[in-house]
């Protein structure tokens, strides 16, 4: 195989075998045990099966999608919006610092139980705790993004009397781009797993709640196939989107020199 074919090819290659060697060690593990608390991959894809042609399994998935994503646009629009004012304003960092440890240390667990106790079981609760539990960590990765922005260019646009819009196009959302994406590529991870935590504990649907009902059924096949079957949307959009974000957004950063 050609060198650039294999530079190209190569990880992805590796990917899948390792995770066929995954695959291979859980199937043999299963048929050696032949118990129900460790289903083998065919009755895992029997239980996904069943339910996708039922529609309850999309039904389930689009319901938890719509929360992470709800969620996400919140938490990284006011994440983000937070993050960029303490890190180029020292004395509101200051006074700020303490309240944004204080809400980075607080279990996630904590904040859903409240939002439902002080808004009701209702899908702005869910939403919202999903949210506020994601916003200190987006906080965080963008304010460092905007410690480390570039005086001199915010000095050349001055300059050359570049209004704030246009200083904030051209100068500032470039530089903060890697950092955006940092913070997208960690959120969506964290988000969707909480999502399924406040589904299980406030809502009648989503991946969250099904696991809680197969759970209470001791189906544990079921419960392999929802969690499954949202990991493979999850990594559908990592490699989709996430990722090619990611790599526009440096891609005027100056390639490494190879040794």
């Amino acid at each position: 195989m050609p060198r650039g074919a294999w530079q190209l090819l190569g990880p992805r290659l590796v990917a899948v075998v390792s995770l066929a060697g995954l695959l291979a060690i859980w199937w043999v593990a299963a048929s050696l045990a032949h118990s129900r608390v460790l289903p083998t991959p065919p009755e895992v894809f029997d239980a996904f099966w069943r339910d996708a042609l039922t529609g309850e399994l999309f039904f389930h998935l689009a319901m938890t999608l719509m929360r992470v994503a709800g969620a996400f646009v919140i938490a990284m629009a006011v994440g983000s919006a937070i993050g960029i004012l303490l890190g180029m304003n020292a004395e509101a960092n200051r006074f700020f610092d303490p309240w944004l440890i204080l809400f980075l240390n607080i279990p996630a667990l904590v904040l859903i139980v409240l939002a439902y106790i002080w808004f009701g079981l209702n899908e702005a609760a869910a939403i919202g705790a999903i949210a506020v539990n994601k916003i200190p960590n987006v906080v965080v990765t963008m304010r460092e993004g905007a410690r480390t922005l570039d005086r001199d260019l915010e000095e050349m646009a001055r300059v050359y009397r570049f209004s704030g819009l246009k200083t904030l196009r051209h100068v500032v959302l470039p530089q903060l781009q890697p950092y955006f994406a940092a913070a997208s590529r960690s959120g969506i991870s964290l988000i969707w797993k909480i999502a399924l935590v406040v589904e299980l504990l406030g809502r009648s649907n989503g991946v969250g709640f099904q696991i809680n009902l197969y759970f209470q059924l001791f189906d544990v096949a079921a419960i392999l196939a929802y969690t499954l079957a949202f990991v493979a949307v999850m990594l559908t959009i990592e490699f989709l989107l996430v990722q090619p974000f990611e790599a526009h957004s440096t891609r005027w950063r100056p390639k490494r020199a190879r040794g």
